[in-house]
């Protein structure tokens, strides 16, 4: 990675803290325009499981998920729990496309899952409507109404998965 005149690489840093034994807490979510933060005291696998059951649940799909707290484990790191679960499903996508290309690069939607330093766990995703907004304009009612329906089906996953 260069930054300015210098090259730094980033395994010389996760090196260096690993070393010392501890992470720092980082600055947790915070619920802002368009986000979603439900703070739970269940335990990470706990709700990585629980996401998981109310997905299906509410007949969507787990499209893609991402864990750096995996990667890490698989090196020889310890690091909080962090999981990125994409979330859609087909006929959405469908009519998500016939009324915008450009907002295809938002799907899936993302809820997040992290751990904290007291062992509990925090569910957050920015909501359809706000991961569609900068396409309205040009993509018009079609794509709002994609949204308009997504937006509480996001609100059952996340209160299913944290209940």
């Amino acid at each position: 990675m260069k930054i300015g005149n210098r090259s730094l690489s980033v395994f010389a840093i996760v090196g260096t803290l690993s070393t010392q034994g501890a992470w720092a807490e980082p600055a947790p979510l915070k619920a802002g325009a368009g986000w979603v933060v439900v703070k739970t005291t269940m335990k990470y696998e706990a709700l990585v499981q629980k996401l998981d059951d109310a997905i299906k649940a509410n007949k969507m799909a787990a499209v893609n998920f991402a864990s750096a707290s995996d990667g890490a484990r698989a090196q020889g790191f310890a690091i909080p729990g962090n999981r990125v679960v994409g979330v859609f499903r087909n006929d959405y996508a469908r009519r998500m496309l016939a009324a915008s290309i450009p907002a295809g690069i938002e799907a899936p939607i993302r809820f997040y899952v992290t751990e904290n330093a007291d062992g509990s766990s925090d569910l957050s995703y920015r909501t359809p409507g706000a991961v569609f907004g900068p396409y309205l304009t040009e993509a018009g009612p079609d794509l709002k109404k994609v949204a308009d329906e997504l937006d509480p089906v996001f609100a059952r996953i996340a209160q299913d998965a944290t209940k």
